[in-house]
């Protein structure tokens, strides 16, 4: 029964947000209170890890790292925080390990990681409107017309 209680607390304070892995950039809004006012502030950088390693639970953290004028800062994230307005993922990399903490060590071009088209594919069919074969000739005709000049 207890157990039953807590569970459905915990679904409760769940909040829906994208599916992101290890290897993507990302780019989260935190709402930060200073005194009386409130204002959000991006953190732009580098999924290196998340724990538990499948993300989810209302437990759920996430390591983001960023390079800040040649110096690492890396800030973890609850993945259900109230304080998260959104996290929208730029770009995904090819990784082979559940954790990145080799890229601390790393500076440069070294700590490069290779991009996959997991988005790419995405992106490229919501942004492409849907032609019909009238359209293009329109298009086609509009293009032969000279415009007079008045």
């Amino acid at each position: 029964m207890q157990n039953q209680i807590l569970e459905t607390i915990n679904k409760a304070q769940e909040k829906k947000r994208p599916s992101f892995r290890v290897g993507d950039r990302v780019n989260i809004s935190v709402r930060l209170k200073e005194g009386e006012k409130e204002r959000i502030q991006a953190f732009k950088g580098l999924v290196i890890s998340k724990s538990p390693k499948s993300g989810r639970g209302p437990s759920a953290t996430f390591t983001v790292r960023k390079i800040s004028e040649g110096v690492g800062v890396e800030r973890i994230f609850p993945v259900h925080s109230p304080f998260i307005e959104k996290i929208e993922i730029e770009a995904s990399s090819e990784v082979r390990r559940s954790r990145l903490y080799f890229l601390r060590e790393l500076k440069g071009k070294k700590a490069r990681l290779k991009e996959s088209n997991r988005f790419g594919t995405e992106m490229i069919q919501e942004t492409a409107p849907v032609l019909t074969g009238t359209e293009i000739g329109d298009a086609k005709a509009s293009e032969a017309t000279p415009k007079k000049d008045k």
